[in-house]
């Protein structure tokens, strides 16, 4: 078996970088309901990891909405597979609103634009550059790796990672942990402080929609069962509760160590542990917790009437919600109450809240990896506000993580790139990302 540290070569910082420019210039914008084809992306990377003598199988649920899925084989037998999965599809862009165009793939001043580059082209650039490197230098990992290209990520994920967990879970037979996206990126605490936050956990999806049904009539009679009257007010108290406090076991382990990291006390098992003080202590690194210390619910879209005179019979809106692990008992409850007389509220689109260990080799050998090559740098994990693939695939028992390494320059704000607008990655971050991730994924 090569080196380890001879795996990651010069062709292989070269490709990273072109296939990130390359998946970036195929448009593979969801706009929802169905509308995207992921299969031009999907055969880019079937053609890839065929060079490098890995078969891969295409797997289609609707035409065009195409997933890619592939093992290569590890030295023990025995031991767990892991999967490492990154989706295919990106969110829209409108192109007068950025420097370069979105879909141009850009290489300016060592920096990779578009749609894509850090949600999450990246990624599949950094797994397709390691995998090839490994068939390059004769290099097999220690357990079977399963890789998996998803469609459909950036909305429902039915005819993407869904369809493969509930279709084809043969393909990740033997898979116990998966990483993907999310995690493993510098966050800047200060100057010369650089935090990777590794994701060991995912608030629930709770998109709501709310219904509210009165007397339709004239606008200029009085109307006591007026339909928007009843939305607007449960829209309201929605929009303004407080959710309550509930802590995880990952976000205590983020919380003590980021405290730790700024010189404060936190003693989340405290009977009068206050939460919201010790984020005020954090500094800029209270961004990486503070959404995920309670559910939330967001109002996002109203939908009432047709003609200003006219009140109409119905009215209706929808509610991104989110809910912590465990919190989902409560948060049913708590809309119940909000809601009141006259409003019906249900799942638009619901997904499952996750946790995964951090006290295991895996996320030590996460950790061992990022802070080989970035000595001075701090892992710790953290809970993601939002989701990922993981969730689907937390169906086959798999523990998903947060693990798409970068680091980044002071300034670079990868948290407002998702899904903004100047999406980007310096080409020195995906020199890193390949190494790390060759690392990690010989050594897990």
């Amino acid at each position: 078996m090569a080196d380890r540290e001879e795996a990651i070569d010069a062709r292989a910082l070269e490709e990273v970088v072109r296939f990130t420019s390359e998946l970036i210039r195929i448009d593979t914008t969801n706009r929802g309901g169905g509308d995207c084809r992921e299969r031009p992306a999907a055969e880019y990377v079937a053609e890839k990891l065929a060079e490098a003598d890995i078969a891969p199988t295409l797997l289609e649920d609707e035409p065009g909405r195409t997933n890619v899925v592939a093992r290569v084989p590890g030295r023990d037998p025995g031991a767990g597979a892991l999967l490492v999965h990154g989706h295919l599809d990106v969110v829209p862009a409108e192109p007068s609103d950025w420097t370069v165009h979105p879909f141009s793939g850009e290489i300016r001043d060592g920096v990779v634009w578009g749609r894509g580059a850090v949600d999450m082209k990246n990624m599949d650039a950094m797994i397709l550059a390691v995998v090839r490197a490994w068939a390059r230098a004769g290099v097999r990992p220690r357990r079977d790796i399963v890789l998996a290209f998803t469609a459909d990520e950036e909305d429902s994920a039915a005819v993407g990672s869904g369809f493969l967990a509930d279709r084809h879970a043969g393909l990740f037979e033997g898979c116990t942990e998966g990483i993907s996206e999310s995690g493993a990126y510098t966050f800047h605490a200060g100057p010369g402080r650089r935090i990777y936050p590794i994701a060991a956990g995912e608030r629930g999806t709770a998109w709501l929609r709310l219904t509210a049904r009165g007397t339709a009539g004239h606008g200029s009679k009085v109307n006591h069962a007026n339909a928007v009257s009843r939305l607007a007010a449960a829209v309201a108290r929605i929009g303004e509760y407080r959710w309550p406090v509930r802590l995880t076991p990952t976000v205590r382990a983020a919380l003590v160590e980021l405290a730790a990291l700024q010189g404060v006390e936190a003693a989340p098992e405290a009977p009068d542990f206050d939460v919201d003080a010790l984020l005020e202590k954090l500094g800029p690194a209270a961004a990486l917790v503070e959404a995920t210390v309670r559910n939330s619910t967001n109002p996002t879209v109203l939908e009432a009437g047709y003609k200003v005179n006219v009140i109409p019979g119905s009215a209706t809106a929808y509610i991104d919600g989110r809910t912590v692990p465990g919190g989902e008992e409560e948060f049913r409850a708590t809309l119940d109450r909000l809601t009141g007389p006259g409003v019906d509220w249900d799942f638009h689109h619901r997904e499952t809240a996750l946790q995964a260990p951090v006290d295991t080799p895996v996320f030590a050998a996460m950790r061992a990896a990022v802070e080989r090559f970035d000595p001075d740098g701090h892992v710790v994990p953290y809970c993601m506000s939002g989701g990922t693939d993981a969730k689907q695939f937390s169906r086959l028992g798999i523990a998903g993580y947060g693990f798409s390494p970068l680091k980044l320059p002071e300034g670079f704000d990868y948290q407002a790139l998702f899904h903004g607008v100047d999406e980007r990655v310096p080409v020195e971050a995906l020199h890193f990302g390949v190494r790390v991730l060759d690392h990690f994924l010989q050594e897990a």
